[in-house]
């Protein structure tokens, strides 16, 4: 009986060496793959920012280089309206001064005639005559760049078209037309470049009433 009591006291003893020995194997397996799952978490994390920062850098690039492009345009775009200012009837001057050549030449020409007594109504008459070529050629170049004279006689008197310089009484015309031009309008394409002063018609005035001189 002995010796069976010390056989199974001997085999529990085994047993339990056995477990204890199972349990600090299990440890030790399981330990090692908790540590390298921290591992891996952690390069995730700095490859992750790594990631962040480059494309950090990346947007911070992108905008440097729209901030500069919108200033170089900014600065392009303000050269070019200075020009436009500047330059920018250059066809009209350039057209304009055939004609003002052409007034010179026959102001130059009566000039030379005057010299000469038997000359002067030539020289008036080639003076009229190249003021009057001069003033079409004129004419033609302002309308060719789309300035047109206002000439509104006979015309209803119109605010935005016309000045009123006087009235002028008469049965003649309706009243509100405009009878005569004192000094003649012109318009830019639809934009007014200065209104032409006239003269407008209104009814005859009637007989004055006599004042009383006791007031």
């Amino acid at each position: 009986m002995v010796e069976e009591q010390g056989q199974e006291e001997k085999s529990q003893n085994t047993v339990q060496h056995d477990s204890s020995v199972d349990e600090e194997k299990t440890k030790t397996q399981v330990e090692p793959n908790l540590d390298d799952s921290d591992t891996k978490e952690h390069d995730d994390v700095e490859y992750n920012l790594d990631d962040l920062l480059s494309e950090r850098d990346q947007l911070k690039d992108q905008l440097l280089r729209a901030m500069a492009d919108t200033e170089n345009m900014r600065r392009r775009t303000e050269r070019e309206m200075q020009s436009a200012r500047k330059y920018g009837h250059t066809n009209f001057a350039r057209d304009l001064v055939g004609a003002i050549d052409n007034l010179a030449r026959a102001i130059k020409a009566t000039e030379n005639s005057e010299a000469d007594e038997s000359g002067s109504e030539h020289a008036l008459q080639g003076l009229i005559k190249g003021i009057e070529l001069s003033w079409t050629e004129i004419q033609s170049i302002i309308e060719k760049h789309g300035i047109r004279r206002i000439d509104p006689v006979g015309e209803k008197f119109d605010y935005n078209l016309h000045q009123a310089m006087f009235e002028l009484p008469t049965d003649e015309h309706e009243p509100g037309l405009v009878v005569e031009v004192v000094q003649h309008g012109y318009v830019l394409h639809d934009r007014l470049l200065r209104p032409a002063m006239v003269g407008v018609s209104k009814p005859p005035d009637s007989l004055p009433k006599e004042v009383d001189a006791k007031a």
